[in-house]
């Protein structure tokens, strides 16, 4: 059955079940040398995969202003320009960066920050308001975190943004801004099948919170289109993975996950779908809250994932089928090499 629409938690706003990453069409940036974007891109078709996501009935698009120190957003506005309208734009604030030189140079979570932050991301992206405005410091403490609220609610009365979340992988932090925060309305989280984020999801139940979910699709492992032998190159944020980015190590897919990734591509496939949209079909049928926003710079990756829509949900039989192949491979993981990535990889620190 087609899932084409959800609502954007307590906001009442509706976006489309699928949104669209835009992490890596921001292009090179980094952290001294430390790669942090996918490497070079065609800004050119960056602006073609937006629209034709747009044309496809992709109404959400999700980026940061650290992206490309800004580069991102900038690309998104001109991307929209004319159809802003017909969007619903989520951005983060939190990382500080120069974007003369594309470097990260650190964070800042004052609300005096906030408030320059706001301001900055409005103007590069060409808009009036921001509908989704995300913290996106993962590890920020409660306490600090909750200091911001005020400010931003007041961003949301004065119709600069329409509604706020916080992007992180930790439940106590998504729980923090449930029931303190009016405008808060979505946790944005790392979920796919490969890594499930139960009590994340019961946070969202709990305050009822939209799951954006990130990564879903292992960052490109549940495209099948990398194997043991694929080598990122050394500007792509994979190819010189950080210590926080658990799906690639020295530049290739981490054996374990490739793994998994061979376990459940039968059930994920079975249908017809491909092996993405089979992921993104699990994502939906693991809860109506979920809403994947895998990252595009094609025309081509935005086809394919917008066809999913179409698709909808696993089924009852196909979604039970990869939960056993999932619980075939925890068992198997937990006698052997696998032990120290299963169940629960570490949680990624504070990038991206």
């Amino acid at each position: 059955m087609a899932v084409t629409t959800r609502i954007l938690g307590r906001s009442g706003i509706e976006v489309s079940a699928l949104g669209m990453g835009c992490w890596a069409i921001g292009g090179p940036w980094a952290e001294g040398s430390q790669p942090l974007g996918w490497g070079a891109v065609d800004d050119e078709e960056s602006v073609r995969a937006v629209r034709r996501a747009l044309d496809l009935g992709v109404t959400l698009f999700d980026t940061a202003d650290t992206y490309g120190a800004g580069h991102s957003e900038r690309i998104l506005g001109r991307a929209l320009a004319g159809r802003r309208d017909a969007a619903v734009i989520a951005t983060k604030w939190g990382y500080t960066f120069d974007e003369a030189t594309r470097q990260a140079t650190g964070h800042d979570a004052s609300p005096a920050y906030l408030r320059r932050a706001v301001t900055d991301s409005l103007r590069r992206l060409g808009t009036d308001r921001i509908d989704l405005y995300q913290l996106h410091l993962a590890d920020l403490p409660v306490s600090r975190a909750e200091a911001l609220i005020g400010t931003l609610e007041e961003l949301v009365a004065g119709g600069l943004i329409r509604a706020y979340g916080w992007s992180t992988d930790r439940p106590d932090r998504a729980a923090a801004f449930g029931p303190a925060a009016a405008g808060a309305t979505a946790v944005q989280h790392n979920l796919s099948v490969l890594r499930d984020a139960p009590e994340l999801l019961a946070v969202c139940d709990k305050y009822d919170l939209a799951s954006v979910n990130r990564g879903p699709l292992g960052m490109g492992l549940l495209t099948g289109k990398y194997t043991a032998t694929s080598t990122l190159p050394r500007d792509d944020v994979r190819g010189l993975a950080p210590g926080w980015l658990e799906w690639f190590r020295g530049g290739r897919p981490a054996p374990e996950w490739l793994r998994r990734v061979a376990a459940v591509r039968a059930a994920l496939t079975g249908d017809g779908r491909t092996l993405a949209q089979g992921a993104l079909g699990w994502i939906w049928a693991r809860s109506g809250r979920t809403i994947p926003i895998p990252g595009c710079r094609t025309v081509a990756q935005v086809v394919e994932n917008a066809a999913a829509l179409d698709r909808g949900p696993l089924g009852p039989d196909q979604f039970a089928e990869v939960e056993r192949q999932l619980a075939a491979l925890r068992s198997a993981a937990l006698r052997g090499a696998d032990h120290a990535h299963w169940p629960a990889p570490a949680l990624p620190a504070v990038h991206p």
